[in-house]
């Protein structure tokens, strides 16, 4: 069989574009070496943003895109994305009040912002979000992003694209990519196949030139800077439901998030990373730079005893030459190559998770004129898999929820309903009573594990505890070694200790 594209990555850049084409018609074959979302796009700070900090390095144009998708993809997905405030705490190492003010009056009209509060000034010396912060800030402002649940993202996309036809391998490896008369021949581990293919898209995000160098083995390629963002997860630092930004000394930026009802999250740095980008790990010299940055602003500082857990993440930038890692652009570059009558190749170079539905729609533009039959636009007006369903309606919906199943715990079932949307009913089906969904390893059950391999391309219990959800952080020791014998095949699981859910 010939595809049309066969494009290499499942991150959020891969998959949203194989569930662009696949919606435009085009016949796509996706391959990800290992699960879906295990690189960067489940190592983010987990934000739909604009990106204030770069409106100071003049990215007018990345910032206007980024804060129109921002209520694009809320309205697509509002299970899994939901409105944050942030507030910024003033003090004499930033601008001065009105240039700032200036700013996030910018910040507020350049994407036509429609459901999302405006900014507004908060005395903090009154307001609960200064409780937390240290006695010298006395002003600041408060401004809208929205959160996101990112792994969950990448799934919903490739599950969107499944659903319009395309295939999706993971755990599949391309390992030669060679041009014939007009298609692509391209091996893939695993299997003694041979795919076929119009159109290569290289979304391989940090492995974009291995893929370059070893796979199609060009000559000369395309540089990639690979720039290291890691965060931390700690014991929860106050009570209230608002996010901070914090502006370092070193013009860095620093968040600290809500996260997990019980911790807050702590990111991200901006390191220049060398070698193989399959197992970033934290430095103990990012960890202090994080607990710095933040004890230069909180009353109480944030001790080493309190990191609960650590995750680091390459992003894929393009080389553009920027002196210092926060300063290389966090926009997408296409290249697209392939002299006349050869078959195309378009690699892809950085992006932001908030930009990947427009990143795919310029893949499709710059593709264009080897498909004239190609559909139109669409997924700016189409919910992701689980979302179809009014933004402002999500606690209604769990609370229906709630009354339907009351056999488990009314925040299992937010938990759920906010991890799957509507399919949540496709997983419940019919059970009546918590026996119903089968064994129980501390929150999660027996059911929704089914479900996850079923619909959602899980094969391991990592693939559940840090991607599909976290429930890594909230499972005990003997929770999690359950679940891994559970799904270890030929091995009997050991009940879970059974609580109530």
């Amino acid at each position: 069989m010939m595809y049309d594209l066969f494009v290499i990555g499942g991150g959020i850049n891969g998959c949203g574009i194989a569930r662009d084409a696949a919606g435009r018609g085009l016949k796509v074959f996706l391959a990800e070496q290992g699960d879906l979302a295990s690189g960067t796009s489940s190592a983010s700070t987990k934000l739909i943003h604009g990106g204030l900090r770069y409106l100071e390095h003049y990215e007018f144009r990345l910032v206007r895109e980024a804060l129109i998708e921002r209520e694009v993809l809320l309205r697509a997905a509002p299970h899994i994305i939901w409105p944050l405030r942030f507030v910024l705490p003033h003090h004499k190492g930033l601008r001065p009040r009105p240039l700032i003010r200036l700013g996030l009056f910018l910040y507020d009209h350049l994407g036509g912002r429609k459901i999302l509060p405006p900014t507004r000034s908060v005395d903090l010396r009154r307001d609960v979000t200064g409780e937390p912060l240290r006695e010298e800030y006395l002003h600041g402002y408060e401004y809208s992003d929205c959160w996101v649940e990112d792994a969950r993202l990448v799934v919903l996309s490739a599950m969107d694209a499944r659903n319009k036809g395309a295939e999706i391998r993971t755990r599949t490896k391309c390992t030669s990519a060679t041009r014939q008369a007009g298609h692509w021949n391209l091996t893939i581990s695993g299997k003694d196949e041979v795919i076929e293919a119009r159109v290569l898209i290289n979304a391989a995000g940090p492995w974009v030139g291995n893929v370059l160098t070893n796979v199609v083995r060009q000559n000369e390629s395309d540089k990639v800077r690979m720039v290291k963002g890691s965060h931390i997860v700690v014991d929860r630092l106050y009570a209230h439901d608002r996010c901070y930004i914090f502006q370092n000394a070193d013009g860095r930026i620093c968040f600290a998030i809500p996260y997990e009802q019980n911790f807050t999250l702590i990111g991200t740095t901006d390191e220049d990373h060398q070698g193989d980008p399959s197992n970033p790990q934290i430095t103990e010299t990012e960890i202090e730079y994080l607990l710095s940055a933040t004890a230069e602003y909180f009353r109480r500082p944030v001790t080493r005893a309190q990191v609960r857990w650590t995750y680091s993440g390459i992003r894929p930038l393009y080389d553009d030459g920027a002196s210092k890692a926060q300063e290389a652009t966090r926009d997408y570059v296409l290249k697209l190559e392939g002299a006349s009558g050869e078959a195309p190749m378009l690699s892809v170079f950085g992006g932001k998770i908030t930009t990947f539905r427009r990143l795919s729609e310029s893949v499709m533009d710059k593709i264009a004129p080897f498909f004239p039959k190609l559909g139109k636009s669409w997924t700016a007006q189409s919910a992701l898999p689980g979302g179809d369903f009014p933004h402002d309606d999500v606690d209604r919906r769990i609370a229906d929820l709630q009354r339907t199943y009351s056999f488990l715990k009314p925040q299992n079932v937010a938990r759920i309903f906010r991890a799957y949307g509507t399919n949540a009913e496709k997983m419940f089906a019919g059970a009546r009573f918590a026996k119903d969904m089968g064994q129980f390893f501390g929150p999660l059950s027996e059911r929704e594990v089914t479900y996850l391999k079923t619909e959602e391309w899980v094969q391991e219990a990592d693939d559940i505890l840090w991607r599909r959800s976290k429930l890594g952080l909230h499972l005990t020791a003997d929770e999690q070694a359950a679940l891994r014998a559970y799904m270890k095949p030929g091995v009997k699981a050991k009940p879970a200790k059974r609580v109530k859910v």
